[in-house]
């Protein structure tokens, strides 16, 4: 049965490469940034995300998301609450979000005056490593809640990550998390990758996550301005 599954697993693949691959080249015509954010359960990323927004649009960007979740519009209500478009994605029992899914998502929202989408991944350290959303960058949340040898333990799913965002740091010392040792198997998972500390709850990092966010948008839109005046 193994060779089987693997031919089913790889045709799944295949889709998505392909859907995702259109999407890409659709948000980057566009303009449109787009993140992928991935984490497990629980690692405040909606919250956190739910600022970081704000402060985008505070600064004169155009801000979307869609959210992943197996049930409930609960986190798509939330980052609503940013004053931002958002949409929530209902996966049942499916344990990530696939490029088909983000693109029936985005049909309702005006991409053309869309500077930034993120795209909040259903919570899981596993599933979400193989399906390619069409994303310029993909941002992995670790809370100071889970231990600093999460990275070493799901060293795929870091490995696939531009960005590492430390969260919940409010609670790093209550927790005893050991800070420079989460950064040390962050770097050996992932050599170089870049790593922001945050907190929702003081809004420590909000401001250098949306600096870092900003870079980016700004950079690709150059590039896409570029192209059009070569055209």
């Amino acid at each position: 049965m193994q060779p089987r599954i693997l031919e089913v697993r790889t045709k799944i693949l295949k889709k998505n490469d392909e859907i995702a691959r259109a999407l890409r080249g659709r948000f980057s015509d566009l303009g449109v940034y787009v993140i992928n954010v991935v984490s497990s359960p629980g690692a405040g990323k909606t919250e956190l995300l739910t600022q970081v927004m704000r402060t985008l649009r505070e600064r004169g960007l155009s801000v979307a998301a869609v959210v992943g979740d197996l049930a409930t519009e609960n986190d798509a209500d939330r980052m609503g609450e940013s004053g931002c478009p958002t949409k929530q994605i209902l996966t049942g029992t499916m344990c990530h979000l696939e490029a088909d899914m983000v693109e029936s998502a985005v049909e309702d929202f005006d991409l053309a005056n869309t500077d930034v989408l993120f795209v909040e991944n259903v919570g899981n350290l596993v599933c979400p490593q193989g399906f390619d959303l069409g994303e310029d960058l993909r941002v992995l949340f670790f809370p100071s809640t889970e231990g600093e040898d999460k990275p070493l333990k799901y060293p795929t799913l870091i490995n696939t990550c531009d960005l590492v965002v430390l969260s919940k740091m409010d609670l790093a010392d209550a927790v005893a998390f050991d800070t420079a040792l989460a950064r040390r198997n962050c770097d050996e998972a992932r050599p170089g990758v870049p790593i922001i500390e945050t907190s929702a709850k003081s809004r420590s990092g909000v401001d250098k996550l949306a600096d870092a966010i900003s870079h980016r948008v700004t950079t690709k839109q150059s590039v896409a301005s570029g192209r059009a005046v070569g055209a």
